[in-house]
């Protein structure tokens, strides 16, 4: 079996793949305005500018991708330290074993026995969290809520991979088929020209669909790894949780980790309600995990001096993964310094016009998801390639809600994938996943995604949809 290279060592050759290519590939720049305070790209601007290739670069890119990434870095950093403060009362193990031995007493119900209690609770979970991508847009947030359900996952017999679909991935699937998400759909319509979050019903079907496929194969490969879990491509790895599973011996919440879940239930809560009502974002979420971690383990019966050490230590223990987030942002700048990300998107959208409407479709859907993968920025995405893409779709008689869905669609599947996603490197480095082994578990999954995707917009080519 080969050895599955270390993630820094991948991420650092995807830096030096990134500076080869600005040698190769002619540097461009379109010209960019600001329309109703956003940046977009001014039509037939494109321009060839001097070639500026990148060498020595690859090692700056590394200061400039920390400094970039600076706040998702402090956020795993915090985050990592609550949850060690939070963790060393053993609350969420005790409660997850109480959880679970409640839940199975349903058992006893003919038709929940039938469906399985496991079957049953990540199913809800993923409904749940898929719904939170889709409405508003759920992304970083998922990194606080791994350490939560992959205790949850382990206990059931199953792996940290089904831990992190429950939530991650099931918030990645809806933020894909989003109905309202106003950082993608709203941005990239109103580029587009559309009514806000119109063609609302074709999209809620999509959502359906995604999530009920994304369900279905998490309960397939849970079933497998539950049947023999050798199975696991994480089974060694997953030793950090089975041990700490393990050595919880209490299965009865005390009155301070029940008062300590309360607050762990209240933190998710405000964090649900200030996302969406109050527009928090990284810094206000930052400061409530720390919140929770402060008081947590005052409720622990912790001094001020263990506390800090605690937070300390939960940094240390996450350091690795906070740095691979910053390593892998040097990606995007060394082909931005380069100039080449716009000559890309230049070559292909001129093809497009050589192309019947499925062929030009698919280009576009393609071009998308390929761009994500240097590009994981639904917005930024958005204010290149929109002004763009709209204009390319009335040429060929595809609706402008279509290029939208395909700029959808492409901007969510491949965030599962891509290393320059400092959400995934984030998620993976708390769950202890080596990215080269998600990879290997992940790609078959996301390419039947993909191919999903285009399934779905092919009706809106053919058929008279409300919207498109």
């Amino acid at each position: 079996m080969k050895r599955i290279p270390h993630t820094f060592t991948i991420v650092f050759a995807l830096i030096v793949l990134a500076a080869v290519m600005t040698w190769f590939i002619p540097a461009g720049e379109f010209l960019r305005e600001t329309v109703n305070g956003r940046e977009v790209v001014v039509n037939d601007s494109f321009h060839y500018v001097d070639h500026a290739p990148q060498t020595w670069q690859i090692f700056s890119a590394l200061f400039n991708g920390f400094v970039d990434k600076a706040d998702i870095i402090i956020f795993i950093l915090m985050v990592g330290g609550a949850f060690w403060i939070l963790n060393n009362s053993h609350a969420i193990d005790v409660g997850v074993m109480s959880f679970l031995r409640r839940i199975r007493l349903l058992s006893r119900y003919k038709l929940i026995q039938k469906l399985g209690v496991e079957n049953i609770i990540i199913t809800l979970v993923m409904i749940m969290f898929s719904l939170f991508g889709a409405i508003f847009g759920m992304s970083e947030e998922t990194i606080a809520f791994v350490v939560v359900f992959i205790p949850l996952a382990i206990q059931m017999g199953y792996d940290s991979i089904v831990g992190v679909c429950m939530c991650y991935v099931a918030a990645h699937v809806g933020f894909a088929g989003a109905m309202l998400n106003p950082f993608t759909i709203g941005i990239a319509q109103g580029i587009a020209d559309l009514p806000l979050f119109s063609g609302f019903e074709y999209r809620v079907f999509c959502w359906a669909v995604l999530t009920i496929v994304g369900i279905a194969f998490v309960l397939w490969y849970a079933h497998r790894v539950k049947v023999k879990p050798e199975r696991s491509p994480v089974y060694k790895f997953d030793d950090y949780w089975r041990q700490r599973v393990e050595s919880t011996q209490q299965t009865t919440l005390t009155v301070r980790q029940g008062i300590i879940l309360i607050i762990l239930l209240l933190t998710i809560v405000a964090l649900v309600v200030g996302v969406r009502e109050f527009g928090w974002y990284i810094a206000e979420i930052s400061a409530l995990f720390l919140a929770m971690g402060i008081l947590s383990g005052i409720v622990d019966k912790q001094g001020a001096d263990d506390i800090a050490k605690l937070f300390l230590a939960g940094c240390k223990d996450i350091l690795s993964a906070a740095l691979v987030v910053g390593l892998a942002s040097g990606i995007i700048f060394i082909l931005k310094d380069g100039h080449i990300i716009d000559t890309i998107l230049y070559g292909l959208t001129r093809s497009l016009s050589q192309l019947g409407e499925v062929a030009s479709l698919g280009v576009m859907y393609v071009f998308q998801t390929l761009l994500n993968i240097v590009m994981p920025s639904g917005s930024a995405k958005a204010a290149l390639t929109m002004p763009i893409m709209a204009q390319f779709a009335d040429l060929m008689n595809v609706s402008r809600q279509t290029t939208v869905l395909a700029f959808q669609f492409g901007d969510g599947f491949t965030n599962m994938l891509t290393p320059t996603s400092g959400v995934l490197i984030g998620v993976l480095g708390i769950a202890r996943i080596p990215y080269g082994t998600w990879l290997k578990w992940a790609w078959k999954f996301i390419l039947a995604l993909i191919i999903l995707g285009f399934i779905l917009m092919l009706p809106t080519l053919w058929l008279e949809l409300p919207g498109f």
